[in-house]
């Protein structure tokens, strides 16, 4: 059951799923408020009756929400394994949390992506680590190609950051930490577009890259990931609060990036400090500029850093092992 057919439904019933579309209730961090939980609410009571018409028809043998909070496995009497996907804890009103963790916690099991995702729930028996697999295999186009076709010269030191823009990502401390690096030159590439509601912040990154004299790049959304991959020599993960594990970070560390990541939530998981990137606290502009700087001047150290990226993040974070996982985990739960 998708919200919409987009790009999975098809890739779904090439291998014989069958794909039906529904627009389901998902509990993201914006919809702690609350406006958006009288709404949430009413969807809820929909999409539980929805989901228990199909569960009847098609005989259904385990429910697996992913972000959906539809919840329905209890009502039904199926196994229900919940996809937790992110820290929720400290997003919203603080009294709303506690609700929610206890609703969650009604699914027979919690897939978290992280053990920062996990530790939301207390030491719940419920919830268990399931690092998301890499979705796909980087293939970064050379160095030369990459540049030219952004434009970039190609003795410059140059900083990615690949995501959505949010009020929390840190593109705003990506563009103070270039501000530090004027000396250098170091160019940084904003790779995404703002989630909606939230478009002035691409109005306030349009004028910090006045300020930067066009150093701060900003390419909108971007499907040609490989090519941006390619021409950078470091990516910044700089997110100012947890992040429960960004595929971006994943990707560019598997294609042998270096990355400069913010030291909380599941980026602590997937960059070790000295060995594979450099760590530094959150919304910390200076210390990102610091750690930005010491590798622009040090190629070996970010070849180093870069290789063992691509060894850890392929070994630790491969599709196989989610997916061993995942199979695990359904069948403990319709034994």
């Amino acid at each position: 059951m998708l919200p919409e057919r987009g790009e999975l439904g098809p890739l779904l019933e090439v291998v014989g799923a069958e794909v039906v579309v529904h627009p389901l209730a998902v509990l993201r961090r914006e919809v702690l408020e609350p406006r958006g939980l009288v709404d949430l609410r009413r969807r809820l009571r929909h999409d539980v009756r929805t989901l228990g018409r199909l569960a009847r028809e098609r005989e259904v043998a385990l429910v697996h929400s992913n972000t959906s909070v539809v919840l329905a496995g209890g009502s039904l009497e199926l196994p229900h394994l919940q996809h937790v996907r992110e820290i929720y804890a400290g997003a919203g009103p603080a009294l709303l949390w506690p609700l929610w963790r206890r609703r969650l916690l009604r699914a027979d099991a919690l897939a978290c992506v992280s053990a920062a995702v996990a530790e939301q729930f207390g030491g719940s028996s419920k919830a268990f680590v399931l690092p998301d697999g890499l979705p796909r295999t980087p293939s970064p186009v050379s160095r030369e190609a990459a540049r030219e076709a952004l434009g970039l010269p190609p003795d410059r030191f140059v900083v990615a950051l690949l995501g959505r823009i949010s009020d929390w990502k840190g593109q705003d401390v990506l563009a103070e930490a270039l501000l530090q690096l004027d000396d250098i030159g170091a160019i940084g590439l904003v790779a995404g577009d703002a989630w909606p509601g939230q478009e002035r912040l691409e109005g306030e990154l349009e004028a910090a890259a006045e300020r930067s004299g066009g150093r701060l790049r900003l390419l909108g959304f971007r499907d040609d990931v490989d090519t941006i991959l390619g021409a950078a020599d470091a990516v910044a993960v700089p997110s100012k609060r947890p992040d429960p594990l960004p595929n971006s970070a994943l990707e560019a560390a598997a294609a042998g990036l270096p990355l400069v990541a913010a030291a909380h939530g599941g980026l602590v998981e997937i960059v070790r400090d000295g060995e594979t990137g450099l760590l530094v606290p959150p919304g910390d502009a200076a210390a990102l500029a610091r750690a930005l700087r010491r590798l622009a001047g040090n190629t070996d150290l970010r070849a180093r850093l870069g290789e063992a990226a691509a060894r850890d993040a392929r070994e630790r974070f491969g599709r196989d092992r989610m997916l061993t996982g995942l199979e695990a985990a359904y069948a403990r739960l319709t034994r």
